[in-house]
């Protein structure tokens, strides 16, 4: 059978239109006279001034090492992108007619040749607006188009497509412009069913774009999901039949968990390596005459202890060492003047966390409920990465607290 146009490759990208709402009206640097500009893997075509196209392009090259070194697979030929800041400046055969409304405030990648099974050669090309980081988005799908001859589910493509644009070299932490953190903080919570659901289409809207970025952000690099994640990611683009419930059905209650963590402090600098939760560490309740000792690190988040607690039940704890909260500022558990360095604890059961409680260098506490005992160096959730050091806390039970709400009052008695 003959081989036939291949038009799949057709896929409309209309991501962060409505941006333009948010943001204002913004004003544009143009070189006017569309031109010609090339790096080892991109050519450009843009109305962009000589200087800002060649910043574009060095991006272009950095987003493709990462996202090359990601998926294990060096892109098999030059990407062309047509790149525009005012569509008025370029001539009507420059720019294909279901491109030119787009590029105006979004970008298109068109993939067209042939395929036949698991054998194909795709020619992708990009046309894309100047704003928002469009063109690198747009090229993370030309890349795996001309890599594996599909994008993968709409979900992961448009995810990583965000993530291969906010992408910064040496730097895992959350980048994403202010405005889609304020709106996923404003947002009601998603469960992951929808978030992956297959029967998604492109195109449907910058908001939805930004709950896939976050999801993929946060399994590209939480250590408990990341190594899965890019398995899953790798059967996508090889046309496998893994979906994401299968990849994950052993672990989706815990993932749930950590994603929803993730997403309460999400902000610029959180890293999600500090949201992972040990679920390793397999609790026993404390007795008067055994004492359970944990290290307790300041650059990460919330660390689980092996203390099982029973509410009513009081508690002696002893610390010993000091952290820092920043390059400079060495502290104490009792932490500084506001509180930050300060060891706090929550209780877990059953995924829920209670109310944080704070905890001094020594003393005695009354468990405010049933849980295992978690603690953390209490700092912002986006000033974790400038910590260093640890403490070590020791925790013995104490005698039942009767008569009383034990919790209601968390009862912590420090010196």
């Amino acid at each position: 059978m003959a081989e036939q146009p291949w038009n799949r490759g057709l896929a409309f990208r209309r991501c962060l239109v409505s941006v333009l709402t948010l943001l204002g009206t913004l004003t544009y640097a143009t070189a006017d006279e569309p031109q010609d500009y090339r790096s080892r893997n991109f050519v450009v075509h843009t109305d962009l001034p000589k200087e800002d196209a060649e910043q574009l392009l060095e991006k272009m090259e950095v987003m493709l090492k990462m996202i090359s070194r990601y998926w294990g697979a060096p892109l098999r030929k030059p990407v062309e992108c047509y790149v525009v800041v005012d569509d008025s400046n370029w001539p009507p055969a420059d720019l294909p007619a279901q491109a030119r409304p787009i590029v105006q405030s979004g970008g298109i990648t068109i993939a067209q040749g042939t395929r036949r099974g698991n054998v194909f050669n795709l020619t992708a090309t990009v046309y894309a607006s100047s704003k928002f980081g469009t063109a690198q988005h747009e090229a993370v799908h030309a890349y795996c188009y001309h890599t594996f001859g599909v994008t993968g589910p709409t979900w992961y493509a448009e995810g990583m497509a965000e993530m291969g644009n906010y992408w910064k070299e040496d730097d895992s932490s959350v980048t994403a412009p202010p405005y889609v953190i304020d709106f996923l903080k404003r947002s009601r919570s998603k469960p992951l069913s929808e978030i992956t659901d297959n029967n998604q289409r492109t195109g449907d809207g910058w908001q939805n774009y930004a709950w896939r970025w976050a999801l993929c952000h946060f399994l590209v690099n939480n250590p408990n999901y990341r190594d899965r994640f890019r398995q899953l990611g790798i059967s996508y683009l090889k046309q496998g039949t893994t979906s994401f419930e299968r990849a994950y059905a052993s672990q989706l209650q815990e993932l749930d968990f950590e994603f929803r963590l993730f997403m309460q402090h999400l902000g610029v600098g959180l890293n999600a390596e500090s949201t992972a939760w040990n679920w390793k560490t397999r609790p026993r309740k404390p007795s008067t005459k055994r004492t359970m000792t944990t290290k307790v690190y300041a650059k990460r988040g919330w660390q689980a202890t092996n203390a099982q607690l029973t509410q009513g039940q009081q508690y002696r704890f002893t610390t010993d060492g000091k952290w820092f909260i920043s390059s400079e500022e060495e502290v104490g558990v009792e932490g500084n003047a506001n509180g930050e360095g300060r060891l706090e604890a929550v209780l877990i059961e059953n995924f829920q966390l209670s109310e944080p409680f704070e905890l001094g260098s020594s003393g005695t506490f009354t468990a405010p409920g049933n849980g295992q005992l978690v603690l953390r160096c209490r700092d912002k959730w986006t000033q974790l990465n400038d910590n260093s050091g640890s403490i070590s806390v020791k925790i013995q039970a104490g005698r039942e607290v009767a008569g009383r709400d034990a919790a209601a009052d968390v009862g912590v008695e420090s010196r």
